[in-house]
C-alpha cells in the first residue's frame, strides 16, 4: 500500500471514530428527549454519515414497502445494518447478542431498537419470534439476516437461509421484503474489503474498508412477497432465490461497466 493511500485510510478512520463518538453523544443526550420518529431520523443521518466517513458510496435500487414488514437480507459485513438504516431507519434488526458488547457500535446498534438473539440457546429463537411477531402486529419493520452469519464464499455465494425467524411474518401475515446487499470496488464486483469471514476482527475490517478504492455499497430492494398461510421453509427458499438472482444481476452489471 502506498503512503498516500495509507494516509487516506488513516484520515477516514479518524473521521469514522469522531462520527461514532458524535453518534454516542446523540444517543446519550438527545434520544431521551426525542420521539420515535426523531430517533429514527438521527439513525438515518448517523448511518449515512458513517458510510461517507469510511469512503463508501451508497447506491440504492427499489423502494421499501410502507408499514409492517419483515426485511430479509443476505449478510456480508457488520456494515450491513448501517447500509439498511441509511435507507430504512425504522428497521429493527435481529442481531446476535455479542453485538451488545462491541465497543461503541454495540451501544449505537442497540439504540435502534435491535432485538438480540442468543444463538447458543436453541429456545431463544422462539422468544425472538414471539417479540418479532408483536412488533410486526404493532406496525414495525423487522429485519433479519436469513443466512444467520456472514457467508464464507469469497465469490459472494449465499449460505442456506434459515426459516425459523420467518415464522413471525407467517403468524402475523406481514409482508416479506427481500433485500440484496453487495459491496463492489473499482476492480471487483465482490469487493474483498467488505467481506467479514472467519477470524477477521472488527479492527481489520475497518482498516480494509478505509483503505479500499472506490467502494460502493449496493442495496437492491426487491418486490415484497406475501406470507399468510405460507410454509416458512418454502418462503426461505423463494427469498434466497430472489436475492441470489439480484446479486447475479448486480455482478453482471458491474462487470459490463
Amino acid at each position: 500500500m502506498g503512503a498516500r493511500r495509507a494516509l487516506r485510510a488513516v484520515w477516514r478512520l479518524l473521521r469514522a471514530v469522531l462520527h461514532g463518538l458524535h453518534g454516542m453523544a446523540i444517543v446519550l443526550l438527545c434520544f431521551p428527549r426525542l420521539d420515535r420518529q426523531g430517533r429514527r431520523e438521527r439513525v438515518r443521518w448517523w448511518s449515512q454519515g458513517m458510510l461517507r466517513a469510511l469512503g463508501l458510496r451508497l447506491a440504492v435500487q427499489g423502494q421499501f414497502k410502507p408499514g409492517a414488514k419483515m426485511i430479509v437480507a443476505n449478510h456480508v459485513s457488520w456494515l450491513d445494518i448501517m447500509v439498511v438504516h441509511a435507507v430504512c431507519p425504522e428497521a429493527r434488526f435481529v442481531a446476535k447478542a455479542e453485538v451488545r458488547h462491541w465497543p461503541l457500535l454495540g451501544r449505537l446498534v442497540g439504540a435502534a431498537e435491535t432485538l438480540y438473539i442468543e444463538r447458543q440457546r436453541k429456545r431463544d429463537a422462539m422468544r425472538v419470534v414471539h417479540h418479532s411477531a408483536e412488533a410486526l402486529q404493532a406496525g414495525d419493520t423487522i429485519a433479519v439476516f436469513a443466512e444467520g452469519t456472514t457467508g464464507p464464499a469469497p465469490d459472494g455465494g449465499l449460505l442456506p437461509f434459515h426459516a425459523n425467524l420467518l415464522q413471525a411474518a407467517v403468524a402475523t401475515g406481514a409482508a416479506l421484503q427481500p433485500v440484496a446487499l453487495r459491496y463492489a470496488d473499482r476492480r471487483d464486483a465482490v469487493s474483498p474489503a467488505a467481506l467479514w469471514l472467519g477470524e477477521t476482527t472488527l479492527a481489520q475490517t475497518l482498516w480494509r474498508l478505509a483503505a479500499a478504492d472506490g467502494l460502493v455499497a449496493r442495496l437492491q430492494v426487491l418486490p415484497a412477497r406475501a406470507s399468510r398461510h405460507a410454509d416458512r421453509r418454502a418462503l426461505a427458499a423463494t427469498l434466497r432465490s430472489d436475492i441470489e438472482g439480484a446479486l447475479a444481476a448486480l455482478d453482471a452489471a458491474h462487470n459490463r461497466s
